[in-house]
């Protein structure tokens, strides 16, 4: 499971990152194969996986699911929706 979660936030990671070069790069990179990284990934996690955590992938709050894995929950501001 920590190699999951290991693998995950490098993905974040490396999604935040290639957002922020988005506006110089050439040729721009394809962020679609990245959130499917990501949610190939999600999809591996395993049933008792923190509610917090799967509501943050499940709506694609991607920095938010990154500070968690960060152990940085606290961090997070409430969003509008309410946690199941």
């Amino acid at each position: 499971m920590e190699s999951l979660h290991a693998s995950l936030l490098n993905k974040l990671v490396n999604l935040e990152e290639t957002v922020a070069t988005i506006a110089t790069a050439d040729p721009k990179p394809d962020l679609m194969a990245l959130f499917a990284e990501i949610e190939e990934l999600t999809a591996q996690l395993p049933k008792d996986t923190d509610p917090g955590l799967l509501h943050y992938l499940h709506r694609k709050s991607y920095q938010k699911a990154r500070l968690f894995l960060e152990g940085k929950d606290a961090e997070n501001e409430v969003g509008n929706c309410i946690r199941q």
